[in-house]
Order: C-alpha cells, then structure tokens, then sequence
C-alpha cells in the first residue's frame, strides 16, 4: 500500500463526508435542542448507525485489535461484557426520553439535576464528564495518529493524524451541530462494517482458512486461546477493565445523551436492536483481527500498531486496506466530534447556563459552540502525549465517568437520593479515580473503576440518607415517567 493511496484516500473521504455534513443543514440549529438533540426528532435507522459509530471508534479495529493481540481470547470476554451491558439501554432508554421529552433536558446532566432540584449537581457531573472525556476524547486522535503513521510506515507522521482527526472533528461538529454528525456516523458505520468484514475474510482465507487459523493459532500461540493465557487477563486486571464498560451506555454521556434524540420509542427500540446486531458483527471482527496480526506479526513493540501492519499486509488488497482505514479515521472522528458536542452542550446548559446572569438558551448555545474548538485543543495536546494501548487508556476514561452510575440510578430508582448525595459521590469519587489511576497504587489489588463505584455508591447512599430529600420533586418525577411511559407503549 503506497502513501499516495493513503492520503488520496484520505482525501475522498473528505470530501464525501463534508459533502454529506453540508447537505444535512436542514432544521432549526438555532437553539440548543436543535444544534445538540436535532431537535428530537431522529429516526430509528439513522440513531442506530450513529449509536454505533459513536460508541465503537477507533477502540475497536485499533484498540480491541491490540487487547486481543496482548491478551488473547480474554479480550472478547471483556467485550462481551460491554455488549451485555447495554441492556441497560432497554431499562432506562425510555426513561431518558420520556423526560427529555416532558421537561425539555438537553443533556443527561441537566436531567440529573433536574431530578434532585439542584444545579449545582448538574454543574459537578458536567465538570467531571469534562475532566474524563477529554482524556478519552484524546485517545481516538491517537488511534487516528497511530493508524495513519503505521500504515504509511511514518511517512505520515503522528501528529499528522492527530491534526486531521481534530480538524475533521471540529467541521462536522460546526457544520449542521448533530444533525451533520448523524448523518456522517450513518456513512461511516456502513463503511466501517462492510469493509472490515470483507477484509478479516480475505485475510483469515489467506492465513488457509477457519479451520487452518485456529490450529495454527493453538500451536504457536496457545496461550492466547486460554484465560488467563499469558497472564495478562488475570481476574482482577478482567474485572477493572470490564466493570466500567459494562456501564458505558450510562456514565458516557456523548452515548446516554443519545436516548433523547429518537423522535418516538419505538425508534428508540429500533436504534437498540440495530445497535445490537452492528456490535455483535463488529465485536467478532474486531478480534480476529487481533489474532490474525498475532500470527503474522508476533513481535510488535506496540499492540496498537497490529491493525495498521495488517492493513498494510501483503494479504489486504491495497484499495480495500485504504477503505478499512477510512472506516478506522471516520469511527474515530466520530466519536470525538460526538464528545465535543456533547460536552460544549453540558458546558453551555450546566455550567455557564447555571451561573448568576441566567442566561437565555441563544447565550448558552453560542457559548457551547465557543466551547467547542477549546475541548479540541486540549484533546489534541493530550493525545501528543502519545500513551500506549488505547484499549486501556479508553477504560480508565470510563472508571472516572463511572462515579456517576449511582446517581442516575438514583434519578429514576430511589426517591430517598439527595442533591448533596449525588455532589459529593462525584467529586469524591473522581478524585480517587484520578489518585489511584496517576500514582498506579491499586488498593487491595483492585482497579480505580471498582474503587470508583464502591466509593461513590457508598457516599450516594450514605449522605443522602443524612440529607433532606426533594420527597415532592422525586415522586412527581418517577411517577409522571412510569404514567407516560405506559401510555407510550399502549399508544405504540
């Protein structure tokens, strides 16, 4: 695969996907339900290829790739356990969007807030997001970085990648708000499933077959059959990484936030399932793709470059390694662009929405699209740190975003939670993520996103019981949902 196939490449995607962005300015982008939510108004088809693009980026054909060439089978078991977990989507998907649609909230952390009658707790979640999507956000730069530099053998540069990502992001994001980037995730998805499974074929027949893989993977590389295997997935290191991915579709908001756009439930059923089938495909994918780099290239220096040597493998048609690639650089765009609207919109309605001066919705959408280039930058500057193995840098963005699980539980479940519960749960919480993941101690041999739960469940419950609840405010909520979440399903 030459560069100049790479960047021409490059460049058709480009061009394709502005093309798309631009044609999807239609609607009112003129307030902040429009610019973020698409005005609610997304159908079922379109919110699942989204849903999916946005939740599986660049982790999953570079970083899963890489787990599984570090860790073997182990690593599908820790995807499945993500995949499980989104049947919580199935319990409190309606329950986001019945109350997006009674009390008009435009991120999850404003319906949190909402729900315990504080804005100060809605601010706390919003900064938090802030603190570990940022990191997380920089970790799909890097995927985009690494790719483009493994596959040209340097040829593009690190940066580069990281600069074309950023820059891809921030267009799409301007461009129509969400609505431009449903539409860009819809293109991307289709590239990002069709290629990719053509091409693990192409390879696995070219390794001699199914049969001929496996065998040759139990003679040489036996280890990577097992649990623990090498050693690397022993059951604490599994469970550190799997327990904050098995609440990903709640703690990440860029997802959660998603379950306000559906224009009906049943389009919000038919995003869930059409999200189900996309990952149970793309999980399988994903990891025969690291065992097929670990048969042909078993002494990488780093497991994320495993994808972009296979792509440029003599196995891979040069033409549809360049499409797997593109799919690659646009799940990482898309999920990065996704983050940054979703944090400019937590910005602009919880923190600068929930100050002194009350700004109006225009105030507020104008400040969240300043936010925007800014969340960009900082992303940038941290993926230049260039951090090793996404798949677990990806994890420990979700071990600090896990700190708020109690409280949305909280939200719809217990009428007893307070507003103080939920702030101090947070913050707390998300310190000791951020001690625990910077000093590298791991209490008692458990990982910061156990730690992180444990903790915050326990001061969620703990202060709320010793802090007045909003008994009025919490009755009205939980029961006005379940009212017209009945009638819903009636009606449909």
């Amino acid at each position: 695969m030459t560069t100049n196939l790479v960047i021409w490449g490059i460049i058709l995607y480009i061009v394709l996907a502005v093309s798309v962005a631009l044609l999807s300015r239609r609607g009112n982008r003129s307030d902040m339900s429009g610019f973020f939510l698409g005005g609610r108004n997304m159908n079922g088809i379109l919110s699942a290829l989204s849903y999916s693009a946005t939740t599986y980026s660049a982790f999953m054909m570079v970083g899963l790739a890489g787990l599984t060439y570090t860790g073997g089978v182990g690593a599908l078991g820790f995807e499945i356990v993500y995949f499980t977990g989104v049947s919580l989507v199935a319990l409190f998907g309606p329950r986001f969007w019945m109350a997006g649609k009674k009390y008009g909230y435009v991120s999850p952390s404003e319906m949190v807030g909402g729900r315990y009658g504080s804005k100060k707790a809605a601010a706390a979640i919003s900064l938090v997001s802030c603190l570990f999507l940022i990191p997380y956000c920089a970790v799909q730069l890097a995927g985009v970085g690494y790719l483009l530099q493994g596959i040209t053998g340097n040829t593009i540069p690190f940066t580069v990648g990281v600069v074309i990502a950023t820059v891809l992001a921030i267009l799409f994001s301007f461009a129509a708000g969400i609505r431009s980037v449903v539409w860009t995730d819809s293109l991307q998805a289709i590239i990002m499933i069709i290629t990719s499974t053509v091409v693990v074929l192409l390879v696995i027949q070219g390794l001699g077959g199914f049969g001929q893989f496996f065998d040759n993977l139990q003679a040489n590389h036996p280890e990577s059959l097992a649990v623990p295997g090498n050693g690397y997935f022993s059951f604490t290191t599994f469970l550190g990484l799997t327990l904050p991915w098995f609440f990903f579709s709640l703690s990440n908001p860029q997802v959660s936030q998603r379950l306000f756009m559906p224009a009906s439930l049943k389009g919000l059923r038919q995003m869930l399932i059409g999200f189900l089938v996309f990952g149970f495909i793309y999980t399988f994918v994903s990891v025969l793709w690291g065992f097929s780099a670990l048969q042909m290239f078993p002494d990488l220096s780093t497991a994320d470059l495993a994808t972009p040597k296979l792509l440029s493998s003599d196995l891979v048609p040069p033409v549809l390694g360049v499409i797997v690639m593109v799919g690659i650089l646009a799940a990482a765009v898309s999920t990065i662009d996704s983050i940054m609207l979703t944090l400019a919109s937590m910005f602009g309605r919880d923190v600068y929405g929930n100050t002194k001066k009350q700004p109006d919705d225009a105030q507020q959408l104008k400040v969240a699209k300043f936010v925007i280039p800014v969340i960009a930058v900082l992303a940038f500057a941290f993926a230049e740190l260039q951090l090793n193995l996404i798949a677990v840098l990806s994890v420990a963005a979700s071990s600090g975003l896990i700190v708020v699980v109690p409280s949305i539980v909280g939200t719809f479940f217990w009428r007893r939670g307070t507003a103080a519960g939920v702030i101090s749960s947070v913050t707390i919480g998300a310190l000791l993520v951020l001690a625990i993941e910077f000093t590298g101690i791991k209490p008692l041999g458990l990982a910061a996103g156990i730690w992180g739960l444990l903790v915050s469940t326990a001061i969620f419950i703990g202060i709320s019981l010793v802090t007045k609840a909003p008994t009025e405010r919490a009755e009205a909520f939980i029961h006005i949902l379940k009212k017209e979440t009945n009638q819903s399903k009636k009606v449909s």
